[in-house]
């Protein structure tokens, strides 16, 4: 689930191993790319941490992050 705090959308998201965090940032980095939102994140073994916040915007949550945020959910489900 993600949370809001800081002037950003997070979520930590856990995988099996390394290989399925991996092809999970990669298939991440399309959806950014299209829609050219990116996010801020870090990857972890297993673990991927993703945060997003509109930059051009003051540093602040917008539709944007929300409507990257809900695309990123589809991928996991």
């Amino acid at each position: 689930m993600w949370t809001e705090e800081d002037n950003k959308l997070k979520q930590t998201f856990k995988f099996n191993d390394f290989q399925e965090a991996f092809a999970f940032m990669t298939r991440v980095a399309f959806l950014a790319e299209a829609s050219q939102h990116h996010p801020n994140w870090s990857n972890v073994y297993n673990q991927v941490t993703i945060e997003l916040t509109t930059h051009d915007e003051g540093n602040t949550v917008t539709e944007k992050d929300r409507s990257l945020a809900k695309e990123i959910d589809a991928l996991i489900k």
